[in-house]
């Protein structure tokens, strides 16, 4: 498996502990806001469909979802949130991109800089790693609810770009336009969809092993703790049954 197919495995685990804390959702809200000042109608706006979908994939209720288009398009008052990305280098020399959402850039440049300087990292200027990471869609399907080679034909079918037999799970990697057909195609045939959303992509990877893949963990998983941040992509590989030991408490 890749190393962003590893790391988005832990974050998924993560999110479920996230779930229950309702951070997994806090996250999407913001998300759907955000998108939707480019238009409340998800017809018209492919960045809001994707939101919804994400945001209906792991069970939100439709009042919240349209509460948060209305704060979007202004028809309800919210929090103005600013979206900016950081870049760095993590251990190893392993390419970080931080995306975030935040009401309080100051406060949100001190957490991410904090989180390089304590586990060994480094923070780049725009444009540095940002290049390395491609945006693609990416829906999860639950592989334990389901006949495996029956949702890998149906993902190829659906006009999936790639698929992956994973931990318990088939990763689908589709263009940023296809998410929703591909992800609407998957789901009225009945599949178990457990995640649907726009990611990046890294298209090259760093192996790390040893303390240098346990401080680069420490990392990355401190700057996704952060409320503000929305998403981090890195282009590590780190061996399977390392990476299992060192992510042994999730």
């Amino acid at each position: 498996m890749s190393g962003h197919s590893k790391w988005s495995t832990i974050k998924r685990k993560k999110g479920a502990k996230d779930a229950q804390r309702s951070k997994l959702w806090s996250r999407q809200i913001r998300e759907v806001t955000i998108a939707a000042r480019g238009g409340g109608d998800p017809a018209g706006n492919s960045r809001l469909r994707s939101a919804i979908l994400a945001a209906q994939a792991t069970n939100m209720p439709k009042d919240t979802i349209e509460r948060a288009v209305k704060r979007g398009t202004g028809e309800l008052d919210g929090v103005i949130y600013e979206e900016i990305e950081y870049e760095g280098y993590g251990p190893g020399g392993v390419a970080i991109l931080v995306e975030t959402q935040t009401d309080n850039k100051n406060r949100t440049a001190a957490e991410v800089r904090h989180c390089f300087t304590k586990y060994g990292g480094k923070l780049g200027g725009a444009g540095s790693v940002s290049y390395l990471f491609l945006r693609v869609g990416q829906v999860v399907i639950d592989a334990e609810r389901c006949d495996a080679e029956t949702a890998m034909e149906a993902a190829i079918e659906a006009g999936a770009e790639d698929v992956l037999d994973g931990e318990g799970e088939i990763v689908v990697t589709t263009t940023t336009e296809a998410l929703q057909p591909v992800t609407q195609a998957l789901q009225q045939k009945g599949l178990p969809v457990a995640s649907s959303e726009l990611t990046r992509v890294a298209q090259t990877s760093v192996k790390v092993a040893g303390a240098e893949a346990e401080s680069l963990l420490k990392l990355i998983n401190a700057l996704d703790d952060l409320d503000d941040v929305a998403n981090v992509s890195a282009n590590f590989d780190i061996d399977d049954a390392d990476l299992k030991a060192l992510n042994a408490d999730l």
